[in-house]
């Protein structure tokens, strides 16, 4: 049901997302879980479905039982043998709900499961899993070479690398649009 995303979050894990994409791919997965989460839920819906649906058969299937056993007692075979027939179908129809709400559970803690493992793994990729920038790889930091914080030029240095970031998604927006024109031109 996930491979997407869980190829995406492979891939985060894993190292093989450029550094200064991860920021936007990390955005985007999170917004494919929430959309994972609504699959979910939908599962969640459609098994309370199944069960009303299994319930409302037992009532009819109690229901042609007790009509069936009523006839019999006042020997009515016409009502017998109708009451019999519709028996024999709600029967039938809840064997086949029954194994329908097996496998929807089935598949529904599949998904649950899924959902939960890929929300951890988001997680840890959003705090720096697979960046490469774990504490060996990264370098000292300020503190530990004794300098001071400078939260200013962090600031600075966040703020051009948001507006170089933007540009190149615009530059890709751009092209993009090139592309489509182009394509929209020929045909």
């Amino acid at each position: 049901m996930f491979e997407s995303l869980r190829a995406t979050l492979a891939d985060l894990l894993g190292g093989r997302v450029a550094p200064a994409d991860r920021r936007l791919v990390i955005a985007d997965m999170k917004r494919s879980l929430v959309q994972a989460k609504l699959g979910v839920e939908d599962l969640r819906d459609g098994l309370e479905v199944t069960r009303r649906r299994l319930a409302e058969e037992r009532e009819k299937l109690a229901t042609a039982t007790r009509r069936r056993t009523l006839a019999e007692g006042i020997q009515d075979t016409e009502t017998v043998t109708l009451a019999a027939k519709y028996e024999a179908q709600h029967a039938e129809r809840i064997a086949v709900l029954e194994r329908k709400l097996e496998a929807q559970e089935a598949e529904c803690g599949l998904a649950e499961r899924d959902y939960d493992g890929m929300v951890k793994q988001l997680k840890q990729a959003s705090a720096g899993a697979g960046s490469g920038l774990n504490a060996e790889s990264r370098g000292p930091t300020d503190e530990e070479l004794g300098l001071p914080d400078d939260a200013p030029l962090r600031g600075e240095l966040d703020g051009l690398a948001r507006r170089r970031d933007r540009a190149e998604r615009e530059a890709g927006a751009d092209a993009a649009l090139e592309a489509l024109k182009r394509k929209m031109g020929k045909e």
